[in-house]
This record gives C-alpha cells, structure tokens and sequence, in this order.
C-alpha cells in the first residue's frame, strides 16, 4: 500500500517520501481501516522537525498522521460495535502515528461511527482537535458562563474550540488576524481581537480559562490573564509533572521536561491559578460526544485545503506555514 513517510529529522521536503509498505495485520480488538481522508496537525510537522523526539521514538523510515476517515474493512476477534463496511472516523494515540496511508490497523475501542452528515472529508477534521478540546476543557473544568480565552481562533484547533467553548456556554475571547476577524466572529466567539491592532493583554481579562496553543511567552503570559484559581492548559508549553509521569519515559527524559517546565511552575504558583498540559488520549465516548454535537448542528468542520496523498509534503508544508483557515487534509482515494 502507499503510505506517506519520514526518513529523517528535520527539514520537511527532503525527509518526506511517498512509498510502498505492507498492508498492516490487525491484532485481536483491532479493526483494519481503509483511509478515505486524514487530516494534517501541527503535530504532525512537528515530529519530522525533530520537535518530540525525546517523548516518540520512532524506528525510521516511519509511516505518521493521527486522524483517519474511512471504512472498516476487516475485524478483529472481540469487536462488537463495529463490523465490516460501517463508515467511522477517530484519532490515533500519540505514542503511535501511521493514518497517511491508505490503510491503517486501530485499535476498535477508539473507532466511532462517522456522523452520518458529514463526509469523509469533513469527518476527517473533527477527531485529534475535537478531543484535544474535550481534554482540554474537561482538565479546566469548563462551566456554563466562564470566560475563555483561546488563543489562534482561525486555525484548526481554534476554529472547533470555538465552537465547543460556546456549545457548553461559555464566554469566549479568541485572537486572529485582522483579515480573519469576521470569518471567526461566524464561528460564534463572543470577541474577536484583531492581534495586529489590538492588545488581546488588554482585552481579555479576569479569565476562568486560557486554552494555550501556541506556547512560549504566550503560555507564561497567560497567568497575567487568568484570575487566581484559574486554569492554563496547554497543547504547545512545558509539560506538566502529572503528563511527564504518566508517559512512563526514562528517569533522565523525566528529569529534563520536568526541568523545562520550572518557570511555568513558579508563575502557576505565584497566580494561585492550576496549569496542565495536554497531550490527547483517543477515547470513543469522547468522539462520540462530539459526532452528537456535529449532528445537532453546534458544531461544523472548518476545511481549508484538500491534498492528493501524492502531493502530502505539500499538505504538511502548508500546515507549518500557519496560513490555515481551519483544517488541510489529505484525501487517500
């Protein structure tokens, strides 16, 4: 089968490669997938920079890719809510990439059923950003009538954190570009700051929660934002002690994320606030949360490009350019 693979670590054109690898064999509570549309994350371009060696590793070349849409084609012994020909969708863990193929072994008990108004395409976008979210939300003990921030409110994990934030009744502060700053008032935000005109310091205060995307000072600066007992969470900044053990790395591994993590640490402590890093663990009840959501409407995929899988550099390319309005996936067949 075709399956999109990295070789090395760096540079994304020059480690990328389409090429042939067997067909996986699916274990016992496994179901074999043929992938109709998968969806490209940070994460993904992330890992062949080299980013999250330390947490992955990696035997190379290495098939990667997270979100899959497609067909059951295959079950494994022990699997009882799908079976052959149904149409799902869902996320790998993190620990082990491999949907930028053309079909891909998963364990059955993180595969749901696709929404049945969404098309491959579309049901593609939903599952590492829609969890993510959940997880996100759930670690920050999200409330009807908390005031969320959430940083990058036009790119893929913002656009389907917005419209999370505000189907659990939240107030919701989110920042984009000025040429963005509609299109995401569309998705429901509550206020849109213009990030090139505005000082989102200045406008989003007092907050219940910061949703950190993008890390660095902008995760530091989130406990000025937040109000004493609030919650920093965190896809992009130090990796909290809980995460670091909970991920069983060696002892030194451990020792240098929780290392990493000091100054985030002392400002949490100073603020009074709690702060916690996710790292999203696949979870069909979870999904199945979110396709209840799609169907009644509250929340709708944000596509912006559609790749060919033989054009997949390019699709990786275009997520680390940070361009995206909303999702790029990369179409198998």
């Amino acid at each position: 089968m075709k399956a999109l693979q990295f070789k090395g670590y760096g540079k994304l054109r020059g480690n990328i490669f389409l090429g042939d690898v067997p067909k996986p064999q699916i274990r016992e509570g496994q179901v074999l997938v043929q992938v109709h549309a998968a969806s490209v994350n940070p994460v993904d371009y992330k890992i062949v920079n080299g980013n999250l060696k330390l947490l992955l590793r990696l035997k190379l070349p290495a098939v990667f890719g997270y979100d899959f849409a497609g067909v059951v084609t295959e079950a494994g012994n022990g699997v009882d809510h799908v079976k052959m020909g149904d149409t799902v969708y869902g996320s790998l863990p993190s620990i082990s990439p491999g949907t930028f193929a053309e079909f891909a072994a998963v364990d059955a008990d993180v595969v749901a059923l696709k929404p049945k108004n969404l098309n491959f395409i579309e049901a593609a976008c939903i599952p590492l950003v829609g969890l993510t979210t959940v997880q996100v939300f759930n670690k920050s003990n999200l409330k009807r009538g908390d005031k969320v921030l959430i940083h990058a409110g036009s790119g893929g994990i913002g656009t389907l954190a917005i419209q999370y934030a505000k189907a659990k009744g939240a107030f919701v502060y989110t920042t984009t570009s000025t040429q963005n700053t509609e299109w995401v008032k569309d998705l429901g935000a509550d206020r849109v700051i213009d990030y090139k005109n505005e000082d989102y310091k200045k406008i989003a205060k007092d907050l219940d929660v910061v949703y950190d995307t993008l890390g660095g000072q902008y995760t530091l600066d989130a406990f000025d934002q937040v109000k004493p007992g609030g919650h920093v969470t965190s896809i992009a900044g130090g990796i909290d002690g809980e995460t670091v053990k909970a991920l069983g790395l060696p002892k030194i591994i451990q020792w240098i994320l929780f290392f990493k993590g000091r100054k985030i640490r002392k400002r949490a402590e100073q603020k009074g606030a709690h702060y916690n890093y996710v790292l999203m663990d696949p979870n069909r009840e979870q999904v199945e949360q979110l396709t209840a959501l799609i169907q009644q409407g509250a929340i709708k995929p944000v596509l912006d490009k559609v790749y060919d899988l033989d054009d997949g550099v390019e699709a990786l390319v275009h997520q680390q350019s940070g361009r995206a309005k909303g999702k790029i996936v990369i179409k198998m067949r």
